[in-house]
């Protein structure tokens, strides 16, 4: 746990920190009126309430889709093959800056998980995949288009099954 807050902080950019400042300033600005006018009780309440919906949803949604914005990409999947005298699936896709900065890293993860005939639990199997795999891609320039290689092994699956990629850039 100790590590996983380490990475968090350390890649943490200076929009971050203004982000977290302003959500700060926010709930003390509403802690305060919220004691300005302790006679209005319901008034108060509210800005009380305001307050601690600004200290926990402000750095949470803010922090998500600040990094939505600032490092949109967009990924496809051009192709993937099961490999027929090794247990390992190769994977083709591709990895495209849509922001206005260069990356200067996008970690790819490439997940595997089952399918069936019902769409519940096609959607619930999203959430367990039974093999993942990442892989790192540097210097992404704006608007730049990078292809990229990942294989799954080993891969023992024989039954249907899907491949779902993520990307997230630095």
């Amino acid at each position: 746990m100790q590590g996983k807050i380490n990475a968090f902080i350390d890649g943490l950019i200076p929009y971050d920190y203004i982000l977290f400042g302003v959500s700060f300033s926010l709930f003390i600005l509403f802690i305060i009126l919220g004691i300005l006018l302790r006679e209005r009780i319901l008034l108060a309440i509210f800005f009380i309430l305001l307050a601690f919906g600004a200290i926990v949803a402000g750095p949470t949604i803010g922090y998500e889709k600040m990094h939505q914005y600032l490092f949109k990409n967009t990924i496809t999947l051009k192709s993937q093959k099961k490999l027929t005298f090794t247990k390992a699936v190769v994977v083709y896709g591709n990895l495209t800056n849509e922001s206005k900065f260069d990356f200067s890293m996008c970690k790819i993860k490439v997940s595997a998980y089952k399918r069936s005939k019902n769409p519940v639990k096609d959607y619930l199997f999203k959430f367990n995949p039974f093999k993942n795999m990442s892989i790192l891609q540097y210097d992404i320039k704006k608007g730049q288009d990078k292809e990229f290689k990942a294989i799954l092994e080993p891969f023992y699956y024989s039954k249907d099954y899907n491949i779902s990629l993520e990307a997230k850039c630095r």
